[in-house]
């Protein structure tokens, strides 16, 4: 009963999604690391997470997610990205998206309530997989830099 409805509505709005993010990632002191990627960069990647959710939470498996996000994890301690503005980096686009569905997505059923709890129970469950293997991507970085030295 999962509310394809929203799913389509936070891909439909991906730019705009993106832009609110790029915006916070920029504001923010506590993801200044984030000051010295491209703006092209991040513009890319902060649409491509929203255009791409409905995809990430409907047909990826954990294992996807785990390869994707470690990768990820480990750009970005390549790039000099500190792990805790990683981290902000990922609530900031979580909370983004919480943001917008309250602002743009009215429950006007309560049938539609029930697929809409149980999008947010899998977004959040994205996000915190995205988190966990980000981080072991870190880890698999700072590892493998100290093996080399």
């Amino acid at each position: 009963m999962l509310s394809l409805r929203l799913v389509r509505l936070i891909e439909d709005h991906s730019a705009e999604l993106g832009a609110s993010l790029i915006d916070r990632l920029r504001h923010s002191s506590r993801t200044v690391d984030y000051f010295k990627l491209p703006d092209d960069e991040l513009r890319h990647g902060a649409a491509r997470i929203y255009r791409e959710l409905g995809d990430w939470l409907l047909n990826k498996t954990e294992t996807d997610i785990e390869y994707h996000y470690t990768q990820i994890g480990a750009k970005r301690a390549e790039e000099g990205i500190a792990i805790s503005d990683f981290v902000w980096a990922l609530i900031i686009s979580k909370e983004n998206l919480w943001h917008f569905l309250q602002t743009h997505a009215p429950i006007d059923h309560m049938l539609e309530l029930y697929g809409e709890i149980e999008l947010l129970q899998l977004i959040d469950q994205f996000f915190d997989r995205a988190l966990y293997y980000a981080t072991l991507g870190y880890q698999r970085f700072e590892r493998s830099v100290g093996r080399a030295a």
